[in-house]
């Protein structure tokens, strides 16, 4: 696959993150040759300060790593049994139990790091498919002829019949493909970190809804859980500079006792929230996947398993092209990838903005049309079972790996 200064395969991937790693790695156990290129330095990235987030795998996602190799190697992750979703101080609530839609939980919590490293393992053992060149810089994309050309600033180029655009929000990919983005502001900085806390969570979700926004506490592997805690910019600047007693503090306020005494293990984060959506998933000769495409509120913790069904869908394209002896980024093997992938997206763009605008809000007629309405979902079955079956991404026409196999 190497020759020189030239390296040539059926996929190169700018952005090694999890869900340009996940592509890679999917795609070549599909029997594809990949190319990931990486600014970041791969050792770095396992380093708990590096990335302080966890992510929510759903069963569908969870269906997809077990297929190409890589559920196996995750370690210390938290079931996730229950969800209990709150507005506020509102008696109204409502509850999704993984037993009323089956015998596996409703989801998974990952710490991110263990995630990369699980993918790393993954990688390394595909080496004669899969090559990560990292960390390396992107300096032009020629997209024009037959095959892409992708030159790194240490001269070395690649080649393939596809590039794909891994390399998140603020993709540099998309933009000088010309593809418009609409985007917007929340007005909100997600809060992150760990804590320890006395009692077991016993696999239990909590979403509670504030009038800053969200605050999940979300089970990882023991007595610890991930927190997510969403606070207007201003007031989410003055928490994050407190020393840990005093952001301890704020967080017990929001958190309560119900687990007893907590404690902070390990770095504080802060994110901006926005919403980023591409106009278009495809131009010529490139795909968008992952935060490149649709960056989304975490209000749902959807937004690695909107990424990993962009990886199924594009890896089953590129294979059925690649059987019937086509081009893998041919124009109708692109389009067949956003069509796909459009709905899915745009449901999940519409569900976590209007939630987090819904209940991001203190007027009394809707704070009480809102607690009504999550007492009406939680006595009705059919409905809470359809969203948990959503939630677990078994809804819609689902690509093969979803389904735990290969395409």
């Amino acid at each position: 696959m190497i020759t020189g200064q030239m390296t040539a395969g059926d996929l190169v991937i700018v952005g090694g993150g999890l869900v340009g790693m996940t592509l890679g790695v999917a795609a070549a156990a599909a029997g594809l040759d990949v190319i990931i290129v990486d600014r970041e330095d791969p050792t770095a990235q396992l380093d708990c300060g590096f990335d302080g987030r966890a992510s929510a795998i759903a069963h569908g996602s969870k269906q997809v790593l077990a297929a190409i190799g890589v559920w196996p190697l995750v370690t210390e992750t938290g079931a996730i049994e229950h969800i209990r979703v709150t507005d506020g101080p509102s008696l109204m609530h409502l509850h999704f139990d993984h037993a009323q839609v089956g015998e596996e939980p409703l989801g998974w919590l990952v710490e991110n790091r263990h995630m990369r490293a699980a993918l790393a393992q993954r990688a390394a053992a595909l080496a004669d498919r899969l090559t990560v060149v990292a960390p390396a810089g992107v300096v032009a994309v020629d997209r024009q002829g037959a095959r892409a050309t992708v030159t790194l600033a240490d001269g070395r180029v690649l080649r393939a019949p596809l590039v794909v655009a891994a390399d998140g929000r603020r993709s540099r990919l998309r933009d000088e493909a010309g593809i418009a983005v609409t985007e917007w502001g929340y007005g909100q900085t997600g809060l992150v970190c760990t804590v320890a806390h006395e009692y077991p969570h016993e696999g239990v979700a909590h979403e509670r809804f504030l009038t800053p926004g969200p605050f999940a506490i979300l089970p990882l592997a023991g007595n610890r859980s991930s927190i997510v805690w969403t606070e207007r910019h201003e007031d989410a600047a003055r928490i994050q500079v407190l020393d840990d007693v005093r952001y301890l503090e704020e967080l017990r306020i929001r958190f309560g006792d119900f687990l007893g005494q907590l404690r902070l293990e390990g770095p504080r984060f802060a994110y901006p929230l926005a919403l980023t959506l591409a106009r278009r998933f495809v131009d010529r000769r490139l795909a968008l996947v992952g935060d490149a495409a649709h960056a989304i509120h975490p209000i749902a913790g959807q937004g690695f398993n909107l990424g990993i069904r962009d990886v199924a869908a594009l890896v089953e394209v590129m294979v059925q092209a690649r059987r019937l002896g086509g081009d893998v980024g041919a124009p109708d093997v692109l389009s067949r990838y956003e069509g796909w992938r459009r709905t899915d997206t745009m449901a999940l763009v519409a569900a976590t903005d209007g939630l987090n605008r819904l209940f991001s809000n203190d007027v009394a007629p809707v704070r009480l049309a809102r607690d009504l309405g999550l007492a009406a979902v939680n006595r009705l079955g059919p409905v809470k079972r359809l969203a948990m079956r959503h939630a677990m991404g078994e809804l819609g026409r689902l690509p093969a790996l979803v389904q735990g196999r290969m395409p």
